[in-house]
């Protein structure tokens, strides 16, 4: 009995230390993708690029192939660790070995990639931009519109990332059912549901892309990140007709759901002026 306690306790705190480190670093990435680079160009000026070299010599030097190394690195073991932890054997091997914490080291091991990509990232400063907004007004304009849709979509992420069950994304729900005897999460969902989630892990793929690619100076390292991480989400997904007819139906019994109130109160004044 109290080793099961303990255990149940050891459980619930290592899988909140993990939501906790995810958060942090949830935040980083948000300051590392769209307001560092955003800051940069506030002002319309940017420091990010050398436009006065071409780029013949820019991709000749050694300092900008060195960056694009280590960045491709950097991508590329991030892109690993996301792609290999997510392979069936590899999911059903650990699955055996962690039970209810599969989830949570899942996340854990993520999140360690990124953020070794963010803290190694290196900027290439000496090739010119691929676009540069510098003239009078959008130098100043544009940067302020960036912001505000990057802000805008950040809040997007947010919202659909509680609508989409971020207990069981982050491993909470899986730890929280284990400690009380209810199985696996997946288990009670729907067979939808279950094949919607199968195919869309990464609900938010729209609203990053504009966050990787709307910016008012685009450099070359930056240009590596958004092509390689947007080439990544859109290889990533596998929906079709079947996950949209379901996510149809689950939006049609949503939305019936907001109107019931409406007419049962429609319903009650017409009862009472007969």
């Amino acid at each position: 009995m109290a080793s099961g306690t303990v255990r149940r306790w050891a459980l619930g705190i290592v899988s909140l230390l993990n939501f906790a480190f995810v958060f942090i670093s949830g935040a980083d990435f948000i300051r590392f993708i769209s307001f560092r680079a955003i800051y940069h160009n506030i002002t319309g000026e940017t420091t990010l690029c050398q436009d006065s070299i071409p780029w013949s010599v820019a991709l000749q030097e050694s300092s900008v192939l060195g960056s694009l190394a280590v960045d491709l690195g950097l991508l590329a073991l991030f892109i690993t660790q996301h792609s290999v932890l997510a392979w069936a054997p590899v999911k059903k091997a650990l699955n055996s070995g962690l039970g209810a914490l599969n989830r949570t080291a899942y996340c854990f091991s993520t999140v360690l990639a990124l953020q070794t990509l963010m803290r190694y990232w290196q900027p290439v400063t000496g090739a010119p931009c691929l676009w540069s907004v510098r003239h009078a007004p959008w130098s100043v304009w544009f940067p302020l519109l960036c912001f505000s849709l990057h802000f805008l979509c950040w809040a997007i992420i947010c919202s659909i990332l509680v609508i989409f069950d971020y207990p069981e994304l982050l491993g909470i729900k899986q730890v929280y059912y284990e400690c009380f005897g209810l199985g696996d999460p997946l288990s009670h969902e729907s067979p939808g549901a279950k094949r919607l989630l199968s195919h869309l892990r990464h609900p938010v793929c729209l609203e990053l892309g504009v966050v990787l690619w709307l910016l008012p100076a685009l450099s070359l390292d930056r240009f590596l990140l958004a092509g390689t991480l947007s080439s990544y989400l859109a290889l990533a997904h596998s929906l079709d007709k079947q996950d949209l007819a379901y996510l149809c139906v689950q939006l049609n019994s949503k939305l019936q759901i907001f109107a019931e109130p409406h007419h049962g109160s429609t319903h009650t004044s017409d009862t009472k002026e007969k």
